[in-house]
């Protein structure tokens, strides 16, 4: 079947059209992203060329990996770079890490090939990546066929059997072990997911307690790509390769059902196995990560927080982690050697070590696998499965299109925005302008509450994503002033107590908190603040979850409180800069 229009799933960012109205959120997200990095490659080149010792010399070598390798990257290059590493012909050069979720390192590969093929980046760029790497099959065949639409017949990305193996994690399911009892014994556990109320409808040892779930999101994380994939192979019975356009269509209603159960998504598949530690099986139950994640939460418990476990599915991904790299023009003679000289070291034993101790598999033979897998961090050594293989492309890009439209669950998101005195001049435009993308973003299941304060706490004005809707709420933006106190602890108050009386019960319920000074003029206290969030009950169907973005310089205001207010309700406070709010904003919006 050809796909006309499969450029929209990974936009190529165009910044005369970014203020139109889009429909699809996620378009826009990724063109914020690689929007982000266009403008400024210079900067954030020099923010990677930092970021190991300091005293890197020669020719930056940029490693663009996807998260689930970005720990083990980054230890790594501090490693290989102590080497002091030379080409054959002398020249010095260092790896640089650059890490993001795999649909963000897709859509800038994508965005920088455009900007190769137009002149505006030459061969050898240091922006261009040498080595690629994205958390899992399905995307680098995404990757491939994106590109051979940009370079028709030249096979600039490899295929996968032609790229190194690096790693592997297999996808789980990480829950608590009275529900690992029954869950484990699920042939198709997305099938019962279908029609699950409660905990009893998994596991009969479990609690009767409501039935919740969490994947991250399949636009922007591998893990949700392939949680969505086998959502759709389990429904239909088939294996996902053999999944059609038309399959997507038959099944999404069984998907939306599964997705129904969602109570929040998210971009890191480590950090969303984290909050399942915190906030406990009220907030999810179950959740699909890979198995390195379970790990990982099982290495920080604080005390008296219960210990998960994985549960391998009969059939999953094995998430394996590849190095991708091109054979493209843009990869001049230095790179080439470059590239290959790390892929050799990324395979060693010494660089496999350190990725097995990160919880992930080897991906050379022979290398031992670390200490933590034992089942005291909940997982299985010599877990058996059947390994799924990617399904199509084009069923892919069918699989998203209908996940944004249909099954993911709609949000209701109360903005608060401090538009206080401080905010004047520059802070106030560039505020507007990321708010402004945001308005553009909405799609028709998202509906946002904007309310602004400073010494008056305006009632909220409620956008939708209709056209009609995205037009009321740009001529809000527009209209914003700075002037007056920063009432930030009564407004964010008031933000929570309008959600109380406005819950989208079908939906993700959340307030975000954009702010860049300290509480001033408020009638209340954190501790009273804090006391009062306290109600916003995780253990009903209220779920409310508060997200803070600290503006500017964190001296201005008060960080401390900003992250208790987040931590309070499942929620996580971000400190933002006018150069990377937008791309803050866009990876929160993600979260809903």
């Amino acid at each position: 079947m050809q796909i006309k229009n499969f450029s929209s799933l990974f936009l190529i960012p165009n910044f005369s059209k970014l203020s139109i109205s889009i429909s699809n959120r996620n378009i826009v997200v990724a063109a914020l992203s690689s929007s982000a990095l266009l403008l400024s490659s210079c900067g954030e080149l020099n923010k990677l060329t930092n970021q190991s010792t300091g005293t890197n010399t020669g020719i930056p070598i940029k490693l663009l990996f996807g998260s689930a390798l970005g720990d083990f990257c980054q230890q790594a290059a501090v490693k290989f770079n102590q080497q002091k590493p030379k080409l054959d012909n002398g020249q010095e050069f260092y790896i640089a890490c650059d890490v993001k979720g795999s649909g963000d390192v897709v859509a800038d590969v994508v965005a920088q090939s455009q900007q190769f093929k137009s002149g505006k980046l030459a061969a050898g760029a240091p922006e261009l990546p040498a080595i690629i790497s994205v958390d899992g099959e399905i995307y680098q065949n995404q990757l491939i066929f994106q590109i051979n639409q940009i370079f028709p017949g030249q096979n600039y990305i490899p295929a996968i059997a032609d790229s190194p193996l690096i790693a592997s994690s297999p996808m789980v399911f990480m829950t608590s072990p009275e529900v690992a009892q029954g869950l484990s014994k699920l042939d198709a556990p997305f099938k019962t997911f279908v029609n699950a109320n409660t905990l009893k409808d998994i596991s009969s040892t479990a609690g009767v307690i409501p039935f919740t779930y969490v994947h991250t999101a399949p636009t922007r994380s591998n893990s949700g790509l392939q949680s969505l994939v086998a959502q759709y192979a389990e429904v239909s019975g088939k294996r996902p390769e053999q999944l059609t356009a038309a399959d997507v269509q038959t099944y999404q209603s069984q998907v939306k059902q599964i997705q129904s159960k969602v109570t929040r998504y998210g971009v890191s598949t480590n950090s969303l196995a984290k909050s399942m530690v915190t906030n406990g099986q009220f907030w999810a139950a179950i959740g699909s990560v890979y198995e390195s994640s379970v790990i990982t939460a099982n290495s920080s418990l604080q005390a008296g927080q219960p210990r998960y476990q994985a549960v391998y599915p009969k059939s999953t991904f094995s998430s394996n982690m590849r190095a991708i790299v091109p054979s493209a023009p843009w990869m001049d003679g230095n790179k080439k050697a470059a590239a290959q000289k790390v892929v050799t070291y990324l395979q060693s034993n010494e660089a496999q070590q350190i990725l097995t101790e990160l919880g992930l598999r080897p991906g050379t033979p022979g290398v031992a696998l670390g200490k933590k897998f034992t089942a005291d961090f909940g997982v299985d050594p010599q877990a058996k499965y059947d390994s799924y293989r990617p399904p199509q492309p084009q069923v892919v890009e069918a699989m998203i299109k209908s996940w944004q439209e249909q099954a993911k669950k709609p949000s209701l998101v109360v903005v608060v925005i401090d538009t206080s005195g401080s905010m004047k001049g520059a802070r106030i435009a560039a505020m507007q302008s990321t708010l402004q993308a945001y308005v553009n973003s909405l799609t028709t299941k998202d509906t946002i509450a904007m309310m602004d304060f400073n010494t008056v706490i305006n009632p909220p004005v409620l956008i939708e994503g209709t056209p009609e809707g995205k037009a009321k709420g740009l001529q809000y933006v527009a209209s914003l002033k700075a002037s007056g106190q920063t009432r930030l602890y009564d407004a964010t108050l008031a933000g929570r107590n309008w959600l109380q009386q406005n819950l989208r019960k079908d939906g993700i319920n959340a307030v975000l908190v954009l702010t860049d000074g300290a509480d001033s003029g408020s009638s209340i206290q954190i501790t009273q603040l804090l006391a009062e969030l306290k109600k916003s009950g995780f253990e009903t169907e209220q779920r409310i979850s508060v997200f803070t973005i600290g503006y500017g310089d964190e001296k201005e205001f008060n960080p401390k409180a900003l992250q208790d207010i987040a931590q309070q309700n499942a929620g996580y406070y971000t400190k933002g800069e006018p150069e990377t709010i937008a791309r803050l904003l866009a990876d929160i919006q993600v979260e809903f």
